[in-house]
C-alpha cells in the first residue's frame, strides 16, 4: 500500500466515522439534560460546527509542511504546560464532577489535555529525531525524553484524567519503542506507570468504587456501576442489527453520558452488533493504514511523528470501546469522532491534517537511520 493508498483509506475511515457520530449526537443530544431554556438541539448545532472548523483546520494543515514545528518546539511545549497548569488556578480552571480538566473561555470550555495529544507527540518526536543516534542511551534516550514528556503527562493525572493520561502514556511508549529505545528501559516505563496508576487508583475512593463496579457491574448498577450495567443491557437489546437508528430508549435520561462517554452502547442499541463492528472495523483500518503511512515515511520526524498521531486516535477509541462493554473501569474517556465534545472532535481532526501533512510533505529521499546500533564508546550516557 503507498502512502497516498494509505491516507485516501484514513480520511474515508475518519469521515465515515464523523458523519456516524453527528447522526448519533442528533439521536441522543435531543435526549440529554440540559440546563433550563437550552435548546437539546444545540448538542446537534454545536457538534457539526465543531466538525466543520476541525475539517478546515486540518485541510489548513495539510498543506503546511510538517517540519515546520520544529522550529516551535520549546513554546508548544511551554504554552501547553501554561495551559495545563491553568486548570488549577480559580476563576479559568473548571472543576466539573470533581475533574479538573477544562479552562473556562467565557464563551466555550477548553480541554487542555486534547491538545496535548498533539503536542506531546511532536515534542517526542523532534527529541528522538534531533537525538537518533541517542536513543538506546539512559540519558539522552530515555530520562530527558521522559522527563519532557512526563511534566504534563503528570499534570494530566492530577487534573484527575486518569483515561486520557493513560492514552498518552501507552502512545508515548510506542513511539519510544519505534525510536529504539532499549527494551529494559521501556519495561521500566511500564513498571513505573503501573506504580503510579496503582498509587492513583488505590489513592481515591471515588476510584476504588469504580474498580469494585466494574469487577461486579449488576451489584452495583444503581451505583458506580450504573453505567456500564445499562450498557450491557443495551447492547443486549440491540441484539444483531438493533432497535434502529433514533429508537433507542436507554437514552432517555436511563445512561448517563449517553452522547459523550457512553455514546458506544448507544450505537450497539440502536445499529446493534452490526454497527458496533464496523465502528471497530473503521478504527481499525485506520490505524492500519496509519501504520504502514508511518513506516513509508521517509524522514525520522515524519515517521515517529505519524506512529504517535495514530496512537493517540487509536488508544483513546479502544480504552472508550473496552470501558463501554466493561472489559476495563470507568475513566471517562470520549469516543474519537463520535462522542459530543468540541475540543477532543477538533483537536482529532487536527491530527489527521497533521498525517495528510506528512504524507504530502515527505521528502523523497529516505534517511538512514540507526536507533542504538552505532553509538560510539564515549556516547553511552
Amino acid at each position: 500500500m503507498s502512502t497516498r493508498l494509505s491516507i485516501i483509506c484514513i480520511w474515508v475511515c475518519f469521515i465515515t466515522l464523523l458523519i456516524l457520530g453527528i447522526m448519533m449526537v442528533a439521536s441522543t443530544g435531543l435526549c440529554a439534560p440540559v440546563p433550563d431554556g437550552d435548546d437539546p438541539a444545540d448538542f446537534l448545532r454545536k457538534q457539526s460546527l465543531f466538525a466543520l472548523l476541525g475539517l478546515t483546520g486540518a485541510l489548513v494543515v495539510s498543506t503546511i509542511d510538517y517540519h515546520i514545528l520544529r522550529k516551535f518546539i520549546v513554546p508548544l511545549w511551554v504554552g501547553l504546560t501554561i495551559l495545563l497548569i491553568c486548570c488549577f488556578l480559580p476563576f479559568i480552571g473548571m472543576n466539573i464532577n470533581g475533574e479538573n480538566r477544562w479552562i473556562n473561555l467565557g464563551f466555550m470550555s477548553f480541554q487542555p489535555s486534547e491538545l496535548a495529544k498533539s503536542v506531546l507527540m511532536i515534542c517526542l518526536a523532534h527529541w528522538y529525531t534531533t537525538h537518533r543516534e541517542m536513543a538506546g542511551t539512559f540519558w539522552k534516550g530515555f530520562i530527558k525524553p521522559g522527563i519532557i514528556f512526563g511534566i504534563p503527562l503528570l499534570l494530566i493525572l492530577v487534573e484527575k484524567d486518569m483515561g486520557t493520561a493513560a492514552a498518552l502514556a501507552v502512545s508515548g511508549f510506542c513511539v519510544m519503542y519505534v525510536a529504539g529505545v532499549r527494551g529494559w528501559l521501556l519495561l521500566l516505563a511500564v513498571l513505573l506507570g503501573a506504580i503510579v496508576l496503582y498509587d492513583q487508583a488505590t489513592g481515591s475512593p471515588n476510584r476504588m468504587e469504580r474498580i469494585y463496579a466494574w469487577l461486579d457491574p449488576e451489584a452495583y448498577s444503581q451505583g458506580a456501576g450504573r453505567q456500564q450495567w445499562i450498557s450491557i443491557l443495551a447492547f443486549a437489546r440491540g441484539g444483531l442489527s438493533g432497535v434502529g437508528l433514533g429508537d433507542g430508549i436507554d437514552k432517555f435520561g436511563n445512561l448517563p453520558f449517553a452522547h459523550t462517554d457512553f455514546i458506544f452502547a448507544e450505537i450497539g442499541e440502536e445499529l446493534g452488533l452490526i454497527g458496533t463492528a464496523g465502528v471497530l472495523m473503521l478504527f481499525t483500518l485506520m490505524t492500519l493504514a496509519g501504520i504502514v503511512l508511518a513506516l513509508q515515511t521517509n524522514d525520522t520526524f515524519g515517521r515517529l511523528l505519524a506512529t504517535g498521531l495514530v496512537c493517540t486516535i487509536f488508544w483513546p477509541a479502544m480504552l472508550n470501546m473496552m470501558v463501554v462493554t466493561s472489559l476495563l473501569p470507568n475513566s471517562g474517556l470520549p469516543l474519537p469522532f463520535i462522542s459530543y465534545g468540541g475540543t477532543n472532535l477538533v483537536f482529532t481532526i487536527f491530527a489527521i491534517g497533521l498525517l495528510t501533512s506528512i504524507q504530502r510533505h515527505t521528502p523523497n529521499k529516505r534517511e538512514i537511520y540507526w536507533p542504538t546500533r552505532r553509538l560510539q564508546d564515549n556516547h553511552k550516557l
